[in-house]
């Protein structure tokens, strides 16, 4: 790496810190002042706690905002970096001196993949690990609203459901189990009245859920305490390998925060629903990356394509090639959720479409 390529690597990644400030601070301020109203609620007792929700609320947000902008914020940093070469006069001299348009701006390209590793990092890595707090609303801090409760298998047969949940407590209300008779002698239908569930631990009833006001509240003849624990009457400790407080209480679009191991073992399930939006995020994520360089390919072809354009006239041809890309990737994405077109013909339809345009584009720079 020579000088050169220093000065392009040190202005591209000031170019990103002002992008990625800019946005995030433009995008948090504009949410901020529109539902401004939804952070004052009965839970705060003053400004400080009200400030204290909203610095908790975005710090938890910032990571989705940099994922649904991170592509924006790599192509605007790249465009702005050789844009402003071009105004500069320095692109010139480089060429004049025998340096290929293709070499002068490889540095910035390799820049931009390093960027796009980031962005991978943070949607495999921070957000799953986040993704409760994200699910959380503005005017509910504790997470004490109730919960619409669905139901779930687990791998033995077992079936759960319940009517509301409080995510603040981990209980379930009108908390149903229905065991079938593979499991037990014969078929049991547990109905309690609350069902709090203890996430794995070293305690012994941990890894379940613990059943209160139980009806039925005695099991004649029950024999298999590894599957249902009896410890008092009308109170039980089911024990669950898959079916977590997390898992019958999630949103239906919860796996758009999961990572991409989680999703593709979930499309393995027999009872996973929503089978088609899943199956498109999932092949949407193998071609992120991909996109993400194409993106950047034909940006930075606009730009390069004429040097004698005036700078801002092609910095607005490269926006409006921005907003066709992402439309059309919109586009097929909404049409594998509607199963008009299978989920890996929709997520690589774009890659097909605009892949070689790119390199077309990319190849036909003066060099």
């Amino acid at each position: 790496m020579n000088l050169l390529d220093r000065l392009l690597v040190r202005s591209y990644l000031k170019a990103y810190i002002v992008c990625l400030v800019s946005l995030l601070s433009l995008y948090i301020v504009v949410d901020l002042f529109t539902n401004v109203d939804d952070f004052f609620t009965e839970h705060h007792r003053g400004l400080a706690s009200v400030l204290i929700h909203i610095g908790s609320y975005y710090g938890y947000k910032i990571s989705q905002i940099f994922d649904r902008l991170s592509e924006a914020i790599i192509l605007l940093a790249a465009m702005f970096t050789v844009a402003m070469m071009q105004r500069n006069n320095e692109l010139l001299p480089l060429l004049s001196a025998g340096v290929s348009t293709h070499r002068v701006v490889r540095p910035v390209l390799l820049s931009a993949c390093g960027m796009l590793v980031i962005a991978v990092a943070n949607q495999e890595l921070v957000i799953p690990r986040i993704a409760n707090y994200l699910f959380y609303s503005r005017d509910d801090p504790n997470g004490e609203k109730d919960l619409e409760v669905h139901h779930a298998y687990e791998p033995n047969g077992i079936h759960i459901t319940g009517v509301t949940a409080s995510r603040a407590q981990m209980v379930v209300k009108k908390f149903q189990c229905l065991i079938p008779e593979g499991v037990s002698h014969d078929l049991v239908h547990l109905v309690a009245q609350e069902a709090y569930y203890s996430p794995p631990g070293e305690g012994k009833h941990t890894g379940g859920w613990l059943l209160t006001g139980t009806q039925p509240a005695e099991l004649e003849g029950w024999n298999n305490p590894a599957i249902l624990e009896v410890l008092d009457s009308g109170k039980y400790f089911l024990h669950t390998q898959e079916v977590t407080f997390e898992t019958i209480t999630r949103s239906k679009t919860w796996f758009v925060y999961a990572s991409t191991p989680l999703i593709f073992t979930e499309l393995g399930r027999a009872d996973s629903s929503r089978l088609a939006s899943m199956a498109v995020l999932f092949h949407m994520r193998l071609t992120r990356p991909v996109l993400g360089l194409l993106l950047v390919f034909m940006g930075l072809s606009v730009i390069l394509r004429d040097q004698n354009r005036n700078v801002f006239i092609s910095t607005a041809l490269c926006l409006l090639m921005c907003a066709v890309f992402f439309g059309a990737c919109f586009a097929c994405k909404h049409l594998g959720d509607s199963e008009s077109l299978s989920p890996a013909l929709a997520a690589w339809l774009p890659v097909l479409s605009f892949g070689p345009l790119a390199f077309v584009l990319f190849d036909a720079i003066h060099t």
